[in-house]
């Protein structure tokens, strides 16, 4: 084994690149702890949220009023969406099938991907970028501004009043959200396949009702689309809740809002296809 002559010269520069080791490691440290510790702070903040529903409950017009900000305010975006992604897979699903003859077949292979993965997932990352960014930048904007300040001091749980109703407001809106983006993306491959192409019209429906499942299909998709939307609001709604009082810390909020709820999304639709790929066994 050779030896490496140490000189002056590459004596010199190992201070500073050990230094530079050593403020990365120290970095890449500082950002995990900081990382776990805003995992727990939601997780405890999540909890808080359960423990104060009862108030937007009692006061369903709350909850209601969100659904309505949340859900049919962002119907256009997910229903455009929709449509263009289901005529693409028709697109797509009728060349690949042609080569194996079976054009037929394109009604099943639209319904599974959007009932399985392509209407909670989608659906879900439109949600988290219209809807989610929306909750966080008016719940930043109300702390920045004092608003939730002056609850407190009238005695009225912020969190009941304002985070709870967004957050139920949200989940109750994702799951149909989903369900409609699935239903107008298998609009958009029949347009596609039947009324374009010429795919038989009774093979497009007859093979599509045959092959998806009620239980193993239909009712997986909506269990992610309920998931995903429990992950993207409670994101949404802490970190509005903890956003710095400023113009850039509502923004910076907002923008990690976007960004952790896509990855969130992502992260749980692997874990969850797992689990339930698994159960089909």
């Amino acid at each position: 084994m050779l030896a490496v002559p140490i000189t002056a010269k590459t004596w010199g520069s190992l201070p500073p690149m050990l230094d530079t080791v050593t403020h990365a490691i120290a970095e890449l440290g500082r950002k995990t702890i900081g990382g776990v510790e805003r995992v727990g702070a939601l997780t405890r903040f999540l909890g808080q949220i359960l423990f104060s529903s009862g108030a937007s409950f009692r006061r369903i017009g709350l909850t209601i009023r969100e659904v309505y900000f949340s859900g049919v305010l962002s119907l256009i975006i997910i229903l455009v969406s929709g449509f263009f992604v289901g005529m693409v897979l028709g697109m797509q699903g009728y060349e690949t099938l042609q080569t194996y003859g079976s054009e037929e077949k394109l009604g099943v292979l639209v319904a599974l991907s959007l009932v399985r993965e392509l209407g909670p997932v989608v659906s879900a990352l439109l949600f988290a970028s219209r809807a989610g960014s929306a909750i966080t930048a008016e719940i930043g904007l109300m702390k920045a501004t004092e608003q939730l300040s002056a609850m407190e001091m009238m005695a009225v749980d912020p969190v009941s009043r304002v985070v709870a109703p967004r957050f139920w407001g949200g989940v109750i809106s994702m799951p149909l959200l989903a369900a409609m983006f699935s239903a107008i993306g298998v609009f958009g491959a029949y347009i596609v396949g039947v009324v374009i192409i010429g795919i038989d019209n009774g093979a497009f429906w007859s093979q599509m009702q045959a092959a998806v499942d009620f239980r193993y299909d239909i009712v997986n998709g909506v269990i992610k689309s309920i998931i995903f939307g429990i992950a993207v609001s409670a994101i949404a709604v802490f970190e509005g809740f903890a956003a710095p009082p400023t113009a850039e810390g509502v923004s910076g909020a907002t923008t990690r809002t976007v960004v952790s709820a896509s990855l969130v999304i992502l992260a749980l639709d692997l874990v969850l296809t797992a689990f339930m790929l698994r159960g089909w066994r």
